[in-house]
């Protein structure tokens, strides 16, 4: 494989920066509060499951008071 020379390596970085197409900031804004409404349902979901799970193996046990 060829050596490639620092300057022939940033112009190739630059060629590729500017194929990127960047999000704007209500795309960004949009994703991010999409993320973080799956994170609060999903940490509700792991919550209940946990409790459920939780209340089944003290019912077996007979730790339930």
């Amino acid at each position: 494989m060829a050596k490639t020379s620092p300057a022939q390596f940033v112009r190739q970085v630059r060629q590729e920066v500017a194929k990127v197409t960047w999000p704007t900031r209500r795309e960004t804004a949009v994703t991010t509060v999409t993320v973080l409404v799956m994170v609060f349902i999903a940490a509700l979901f792991f919550f209940v499951v946990d409790q459920a799970l939780s209340f089944g193996v003290r019912q077996i046990l007979g730790l339930g008071g």
